[in-house]
């Protein structure tokens, strides 16, 4: 469910600039590409609450809210990652990129270390 809801959310945030890329919305005032961006993140939202809800300690799931947190970063960035790959060409992955990336992995080792 956090893989699917940060797609959305991806799309959400980004897709405009892609949409804007391929001339699709160029001529479209910033309140539409809000509002366009608002039914996108609808759907960001009926994946990612039940997700939280359904991982919370305390309703009975695994994850106390910080590990939540640090899973959801890290899950939002291998997402974002890909999207940016393969749909926004040109935008290439440098080295410092990688390493941020394995800090936030590291965080979640440190988040769950007892």
């Amino acid at each position: 469910m956090l893989v699917v809801s940060n797609v959305f959310m991806t799309f959400a945030w980004y897709g405009n600039l892609k949409l804007e890329e391929m001339k699709i919305t160029t001529s479209w005032p910033l309140i539409l590409i809000i509002l366009a961006s608002w039914g996108v993140a609808l759907f960001e939202y009926s994946f990612m609450i039940p997700a939280n809800r359904i991982g919370f300690v305390g309703r009975g799931g695994p994850f106390n809210l910080m590990e939540l947190k640090v899973i959801q970063e890290v899950v939002s960035l291998t997402v974002f990652t890909i999207i940016a790959t393969f749909i926004f060409k040109g935008q290439p992955i440098h080295w410092n990129h990688l390493v941020a990336f394995g800090c936030l992995v590291l965080a979640v080792f440190f988040v769950f270390l007892k």
